[in-house]
């Protein structure tokens, strides 16, 4: 993947990452676009999180540069949370942990991911499917230029994760952000992404998901994961759709 810092959103060049002696990344170059989808795929102990929490400035490489665009907005939702069980926390003061917000703007990202009705409940009553969703409205309130994602839909069943995914796609084209997602569901991912990423410590092959799943590095790691006979659904994205992945029709709106 070319690195385009003009247009870009982050860019990495040669970046390279050691932790306590090992070798975590290695000459690993990407650029993160607006608009685009942009999904980390790789085996366990491949260095995906770790390559993210680099790009987004939690870690800082060992060798070669990260920039980002000055001023950029992120929203990062976290591979996973931990509250402690005895704390009474709403999701609404959970919302507000990073920084005030108003009681509006809580209730509009909530009920842009449908858990609006979650607003006053207790943390700990949320279920795991819930919950997801509520870090991803977190990640919303202050409307990113870029959308971070660590595992969103882990622990979901397959309609969960496929809701999910779906849901990210329709966030993208709601506020034009990119999105920047680290994930192992290899088939959803193969029908969201623009841009796949196969990541190994290093990159071992990037493009359309058409074009990553017929790649050999690819399918030395994977295998053929998809069965025979099932197309990757390419998604040209000259449209916008609504959270519910419905086509928005442009030309029926009207500014007065």
């Amino acid at each position: 993947m070319s690195v385009s810092p003009q247009s870009s959103l982050i860019g990495a060049q040669a970046m390279g990452l050691e932790l306590g002696g090992r070798r975590i990344l290695e000459q690993v170059s990407l650029s993160i676009q607006p608009g685009q989808i942009t999904t980390v795929i790789g085996p366990n102990g491949a260095g995906k999180t770790c390559l993210l929490r680099v790009l987004l400035g939690l870690q800082a490489p060992t060798e070669g540069a990260v920039k980002r665009r000055r001023g950029l907005r992120i929203g990062y939702m976290p591979q996973r949370i931990q509250i402690d069980p005895v704390l009474p926390i709403t999701v609404a003061r959970f919302l507000t942990l990073g920084g005030a917000v108003p009681k509006s703007r809580q209730l509009e990202v909530l009920r842009e991911v449908g858990v609006g009705h979650l607003l006053k409940q207790p943390v700990q009553s949320v279920s795991g499917g819930e919950m997801q969703r509520v870090l991803l409205a977190r990640a919303l309130l202050r409307e990113p230029q870029l959308l971070a994602l660590d595992e969103p839909a882990q622990g979901l069943d397959v309609a969960g994760q496929g809701e999910v995914f779906q849901l990210i796609e329709g966030l993208r084209d709601r506020y034009g952000c990119g999105v920047l997602m680290v994930s192992h569901e290899l088939h959803l991912v193969m029908a969201a992404a623009d841009e796949v990423v196969c990541l190994n410590q290093h990159i071992c092959c990037t493009g359309r998901p058409d074009v990553v799943t017929r790649d050999p590095a690819y399918l030395r790691l994977f295998g053929p994961t998809l069965p025979e006979g099932v197309a990757i659904y390419t998604h040209h994205h000259d449209h916008r759709h609504d959270l519910q992945g419905e086509v928005v029709c442009e030309h029926n709106h009207h500014h007065g």
